[in-house]
Formats: C-alpha cells, sequence, structure tokens
C-alpha cells in the first residue's frame, strides 16, 4: 500500500462514487475497481459495499481510510519541512481564507507576495469563516483570515475592524428603515448576528425583506439599482462612492464592527514559508 492508494481511498470515501472518484484521480473506472480488488486481496478484508447511491465502507475499510488520511497528512508534513529546510522561501503555502476579504483583498496582497517570493506555490480555499475555521484547526491549511469571533487557542492578529453601513441609491432616514425594502443576501452566523442584534436595539419592528440573494455583490448591485436597502460590512463598498451611506449604530450609541483575524498555529512558524507570509501581512497591515 503506497500513496496512490492511500488517495484513492481518501477520494472515494470522498465522493462515495466509484465514476466520480475516477474521474478525480483521472485513471478509468475499471482500473480503479481493480486496484481496490488488490487492496481487499492484500488485507484479506472487504473495503467496499456497493449500493444503488452509490459505496459505502466497512468498518474495516473505514480503518484504512482514516490510516491513509493520517499517512497523507505526515507525509504532506515532511514535504513541507524538507523545503523549508534551506534558507530560501520556496514550497507550497496552504490559505483558508474567508470569502468576502478573498473578493475584495486577497487578490492584491498574494500577488505583492509572490513578486516577493516568486518559487512560492499557493493552494487556496475560500468560503464561510466557521468553514476556515474548521480547516486551520484540522491542520488542511497553513493559516486561516477570518472574520468575526471565533475561539482560536493559537496564534491570532486583529488586521482589521471595519464599520457596518445602511446603503441605499438615494438618501434615506434611519427612522423609516422599518416601512422600506430590505434587501438581504446570504452571510456567516457571526455577521448575521450582529445585524440582527442592531435592528432588534433600533426598532420595534422586523424588517421589510423584500429579495433574498445568495451573495453581497448581487444585494449591492440590487441596491444600486434603488431596488432596496442593505446592511453591509464596509469592505465590500469599494468603488460604490455614490451609495448613501448611514453608519450602523444604536440607540444607546453602540457601535457595530467588522472583525478580520489572521490565525494560525505558533508552530507552524517553524516552516520558513509561512513566517514569511505572516510577516508579510503583518508589515503590510502595519504600513496601511
Amino acid at each position: 500500500m503506497d500513496e496512490k492508494d492511500w488517495r484513492i481511498l481518501q477520494t472515494v470515501y470522498q465522493e462515495r462514487n466509484i465514476t466520480k472518484a475516477a474521474e478525480r484521480l483521472y485513471i478509468s473506472q475499471p482500473a480503479l475497481t481493480y486496484r481496490i480488488k488488490q487492496l481487499e486481496e492484500e488485507f484479506n478484508v472487504r473495503i467496499l459495499l456497493r449500493g444503488k447511491r452509490g459505496v459505502e465502507f466497512t468498518p474495516e475499510g473505514n480503518h484504512l481510510v482514516l490510516y491513509s488520511n493520517k499517512m497523507l497528512a505526515d507525509l504532506r508534513k515532511t514535504k513541507e519541512h524538507l523545503e523549508n529546510m534551506d534558507t530560501k522561501i520556496r514550497g507550497t503555502l496552504r490559505l483558508g481564507v474567508a470569502s468576502i476579504f478573498a473578493r475584495y483583498e486577497l487578490p492584491e496582497i498574494l500577488s505583492a507576495f509572490l513578486k516577493e517570493y516568486p518559487d512560492v506555490e499557493i493552494i487556496l480555499k475560500t468560503g464561510w469563516s466557521a468553514d476556515m475555521h474548521n480547516l486551520l484547526q484540522k491542520e488542511e491549511t497553513h493559516v486561516g483570515i477570518i472574520r468575526g469571533n471565533y475561539n482560536w487557542p493559537g496564534k491570532k492578529y486583529l488586521l482589521n475592524e471595519e464599520k457596518l453601513f445602511v446603503v441605499s441609491k438615494n438618501k434615506i432616514n434611519i427612522e423609516d428603515l422599518p416601512e422600506l425594502s430590505r434587501i438581504n443576501y446570504k452571510t456567516d452566523l457571526t455577521l448575521k448576528t450582529i445585524t440582527d442584534t442592531w435592528w432588534q436595539e433600533t426598532f420595534d419592528t422586523p424588517p421589510k425583506y423584500t429579495m433574498e440573494v445568495d451573495r453581497i455583490d448581487t444585494c449591492i448591485e440590487m441596491v444600486l439599482h434603488g431596488l432596496g436597502f442593505a446592511v453591509v460590512p464596509e469592505i465590500s463598498l469599494k468603488g460604490y462612492h455614490q451609495l448613501h451611506r448611514i453608519e450602523v449604530s444604536s440607540k444607546n450609541k453602540s457601535e457595530f464592527s467588522r472583525r478580520t483575524w489572521l490565525i494560525f498555529n505558533e508552530n507552524s512558524l517553524e516552516l520558513s514559508i509561512v513566517k514569511a507570509f505572516v510577516d508579510f501581512i503583518l508589515k503590510r497591515e502595519k504600513n496601511e
């Protein structure tokens, strides 16, 4: 059993479908099926059970998947440490970044970083902050950039703290918001909690939602065309100077803001590539 077998088991487990797993692995379905049968003969166990909805792993198969995950993780860490044993900054940097930060800030950051360190390869995953937090916990990424407050036992640096705004195409009064059409967008729980708390502290009636969209930039375009107002973080308003803004605050003068954090495990700084990226980000934030 070798690295190829570990990846086969890991991929089949993730897909629960032989055809899809074969496509991801760039091998034929018969070749994949044959190799699994060979593994079953090698260990004298049944690994997979086929059903109408795909495949299921036996207890023995699950054990081999866990072993494969561990071996692949150990192999990756070994390669990373070997890459970082000389003084040159090179190798693979794995990042997990909140989608909205990746949309509005990350391209410029990565472009500048790679100009300084051209021998670095970036493996990037983006998504909800909670998912990026989990990836770092599972050591599937070296560094995370997340938004909102999450418990993190490792190193944690505040990159910025931005305001929230009510935005509209034309000037509106804050007291009229309950009667106006509000455009909602999908976001993570931490931002939703902040905006819900602000609304409940400010108004006695629920908002009048007339549109629900999946992305914040879609929401802002709807606002730009006069279809309603929205409550959005400052980061999403780059280039939208024509929108009318009202800073979000409550009657008791409470301030509502959105924080962005750089998080990582302290021992990951042993990798020169991680230390270089962390130092680059912190220096950049300090100079801005």
